[in-house]
């Protein structure tokens, strides 16, 4: 069955049993699912524990124990340290250990640094990913057919949603926070290892059956404002380190000095004000990509010489956009996650600087999430094809290597969806006919730039007016992808197994895409 998109969707897939009972549809175009939502009140179950004095326990055994963790079951955890992270190899072994199997894993994300779930997948004894990242060896063990069941790929709206839904149920949740006090009020300040916040943890605290806080920094009670509270929490452990925050950020995280990114750069930005909504009070959010960052710094002198000033900012923060508030230029930072220590920092010392929750950031199903009010959204991209679909999450070699994270939800919601990257990559084309995977559907982005120049979608002709008003240059799609393979040529069509090895969800639950399982070189 194919979906709107053209993706041949399996019977497979779609007989996929989700934890409620709920049958997969193909994906039938953004706003598909508008009002046939069904959020949950809470967990399935939820046992309420005698008041006691302290939730703390020894150790990471011994909380898992009292969880009555067993086979078969669901973890969860948060990626607020990214790389830095040290939380999930932490309780993944003690799983291990206690020769508990057959887990799904269901975090927020997952990265390099948790290579090791890698070797848990090769033995069986994680046989389910429901994730947004999946990067690193476990990317790779998961593209060549090594876990069991297909690992379901979720943006962080889409995770949310699928949380309240019951999509996915969450027997034990483990939430790494640098501080805690002795019944499990949780904040992401105030530690040894602060990430800023904890803002894709919350869900899973007030939805789990069990809820574990693990933290390196044990305060005082009541340890408020807190992100996550004690009153849904059932055990607290006390580590020596839960997380390195110096390795929050990545190399695709920071401020690019490349001309060609620059370029590009400042070409986002005459797009955006040559648009009716680059007006004060605009609201705006850019992704981590270097490219996508420097849009900050072009921003900033259109805004002086126009007097007008950004209201709010949001999404994953960075230095570049508090430097603007500290300037004055931008109003509030609503915050789902900090991708330097600088934001960090920002946060902790800031006034006008907040943590929301997923669900307020990006949720489809909630009754008014931070993204339908967005103005403008900056992202990056592996591959756009010629019906503006664009794929972040497998590689030009079909293997798992990314993350949707907020990049569908921010481009179906903000009124300019602006896509930036280079025509072509290494000796790959990035303008294409298809792409590999699709991650974000062409019916939510606006307008794509590229070093080569920059492409509107035909369904945005009031985009294309503005920019035809302004003087700024465009050029069908099409011309963009006949430039990228008059430079590499044209890619050899990928060879794939039948096994489904991942489902890209789109944020509504619906079926996005599938990846399949790659064939090694030596069988194709």
């Amino acid at each position: 069955m194919k979906n709107s998109v053209g993706r041949e969707i399996p019977e497979e897939a779609l007989n996929i049993k989700l934890a409620n009972g709920r049958k997969y549809e193909p994906y039938q175009g953004k706003g598909y699912r508008d009002g046939k939502y069904i959020k949950k009140q809470g967990p399935t179950t939820k046992i309420y524990e005698n008041p006691s004095e302290s939730k703390i326990v020894p150790s990471i055994r011994d909380a898992i124990i009292k969880t009555g963790l067993k086979d078969g079951m669901t973890v969860s955890f948060h990626h607020h340290f990214r790389n830095g992270d040290y939380i999930v190899n932490m309780v993944m072994k003690e799983i291990v250990e206690l020769g508990i199997k057959d887990i799904t894993i269901a975090a927020s994300s997952l990265g390099d640094a948790h290579d090791p779930v890698a070797e848990y997948i090769e033995q069986g004894i994680v046989t389910g990913i429901q994730t947004s990242g999946i990067r690193g060896k476990m990317g790779d063990v998961v593209s060549h057919g090594k876990l069991k069941t297909p690992a379901i790929l979720r943006s962080h709206g889409g995770r949310v949603r699928a949380v309240e839904e019951g999509d996915v149920h969450i027997d034990v949740a483990f939430i790494g926070a640098p501080t805690s006090d002795e019944y499990g009020n949780a904040r992401a300040l105030g530690g040894k290892g602060d990430c800023g916040v904890l803002s894709y943890a919350v869900v899973d605290s007030e939805y789990a059956d069990k809820v574990v806080v693990i933290t390196d920094t044990l305060v005082d009670y009541p340890n408020f404002p807190a992100s996550i509270h004690g009153i849904n929490v059932d055990y607290v452990v006390v580590v020596d380190e839960i997380g390195n925050p110096k390795k929050i950020a990545s190399a695709a995280a920071r401020m690019t000095q490349n001309p060609r990114d620059l370029m590009m750069a400042e070409n986002v930005a005459k797009i955006m004000t040559a648009t009716p909504w680059f007006k004060d009070g605009f609201s705006f959010q850019t992704g981590a990509g270097g490219p996508s960052l420097a849009v900050n710094r072009f921003l900033e002198p259109l805004m002086v010489e126009r007097n007008i000033k950004m209201a709010w900012a949001i999404g994953g923060i960075t230095g570049s956009i508090c430097e603007l508030k500290e300037k004055g230029l931008v109003g509030k930072i609503i915050d789902v996650q900090d991708f330097d220590t600088n934001a960090i920092d920002d946060i902790r010392n800031n006034k006008n600087h907040y943590e929301m929750t997923a669900s307020e950031y990006a949720n489809p199903a909630n009754k008014g999430a931070f993204v339908n009010k967005l103005d403008f959204v900056v992202l990056a991209a592996l591959e756009v094809d010629t019906d503006f679909n664009v794929n972040v999450i497998t590689g030009s070699d079909g293997v798992l290597r990314g993350a949707p994270g907020g990049h569908p939800d921010t481009a179906e919601g903000a009124k300019c969806c602006i896509i930036v990257t280079p025509l072509v990559r290494g000796r790959m084309a990035t303008i294409c006919e298809h792409v590999v995977t699709v991650t974000t559907p062409g019916d939510c982005v606006d307008v794509v730039v590229t070093d080569y120049g920059l492409a509107v979608n035909p369904k945005r002709q009031d985009i294309i007016d503005c920019l035809d008003k302004a003087g700024v240059k465009h050029v069908k799609i099409e011309e963009l992808k006949e430039k990228a393979y008059s430079m590499v040529g044209r890619p050899d069509d990928l060879q794939w197994k039948d096994k489904v090895v991942a489902i890209l969800e789109a944020r509504d639950g619906t079926i996005l895409d599938v990846v399949r399982e790659i064939k090694p070189y030596e069988d194709k």
